[in-house]
């Protein structure tokens, strides 16, 4: 009995050893250019079938849906992720999870440092605070692209909501004449509000020989209400995969929210990305943000579309 114990301690013994030399190759095996990356984000990862990846969780936050306590690992996870490329660079993909007042200036830290967004959406209706999902995307050297990143990601957790300005009362009617030079596209009026739609015919796109023109969708438009000195605006923007970017930037520069950006349709093409956008201050100045967008848009000549 005693030998077959002494056995068992035996084959106890190396099994950890060879559990715990295993763990260290692991860790071994990620690259050190993904090792810097954790160091230079003071972040821990892991490394697992060719893709570098660290989590960024919303501990932070108390999230409750329709009332219902949901921690963490319930949805509230962001994460960044990495894996090498043929030519040995890397591409990123990460989603990064926000509270509506961060969306915004974490998406021009990124725009300004060369990372892309891809997409901005809810995942809950009813969660109390409202959060938002950041997709976004790079290309380039591990090292460079942590770098280009951080400074998005050192803002979540410490963006403090804005003010909000109450309405005022009185002030000039919009002068949709003025607004319509600006924008350089004639609009409508509708009540109090005034909308400015514009096709998107120079793509030429069609789906089984119908032409899908501005009337089913394929628009970018904005609608202003309030007063000369004191408007809102609300848009949507019809771009393509490689407008997405350039108009951002445009929106962001100009003082203009996104508050989504994603899909209305599946299987077109060329493919299109649509983003909805707000904004408020001076009726000039909102419809020279929507021009500064609008400028961004057929830069890259007629578009093929759907097949007949």
């Amino acid at each position: 009995m005693h030998r077959f114990m002494q056995r068992g301690m035996v084959i106890l013994f190396a099994s950890i050893c060879f559990m715990l030399s295993g763990i260290t190759a692991f860790a071994q095996d990620m690259p050190s250019d993904y090792q810097e990356v954790l160091k230079s984000l003071d972040r821990k990862g892991d490394f697992k079938v060719g893709v570098f990846k660290f989590n960024i969780p919303r501990n932070d936050l108390k999230i409750t849906i329709q009332g219902v306590s949901t921690p963490t690992p319930f949805g509230f996870g962001g994460w960044i992720a990495l894996t090498k490329g043929a030519d040995g660079s890397d591409v990123m993909m990460g989603d990064l999870v926000l509270l509506q007042e961060e969306v915004n200036p974490v998406m021009s830290a990124l725009l300004d440092n060369g990372v892309d967004i891809t997409a901005l959406h809810n995942h809950f209706f009813w969660d109390d605070p409202h959060v938002f999902y950041m997709h976004v995307h790079g290309m380039g050297k591990a090292a460079d692209l942590a770098r280009r990143v951080k400074p998005g990601l050192d803002l979540i957790g410490h963006v403090k909501p804005a003010a909000l300005a109450p309405a005022t009362s009185g002030g000039t009617p919009l002068d949709t004449a003025k607004l319509a030079k600006i924008a350089g596209q004639e609009g409508e009026q509708s009540g109090a509000v005034y909308k400015i739609t514009v096709g998107r015919d120079d793509l030429g796109m069609k789906e089984h020989g119908a032409v899908i023109n501005a009337r089913m969708g394929l628009n970018t438009w904005a609608a202003f209400v309030g007063t000369q000195e004191d408007a809102a605006i609300a848009g949507d923007v019809a771009m393509l995969e490689d407008e997405v970017t350039p108009v951002l930037k445009a929106l962001r520069k100009n003082g203009l929210d996104v508050v989504a950006i994603h899909h209305h349709m599946t299987g077109d093409r060329p493919v299109v990305i649509f983003l909805h956008y707000w904004g408020r201050g001076s009726a000039e100045k909102l419809a020279t943000a929507f021009k500064a967008a609008l400028d961004e848009l057929g830069k890259g000549g007629p578009a093929h579309g759907m097949g007949d």
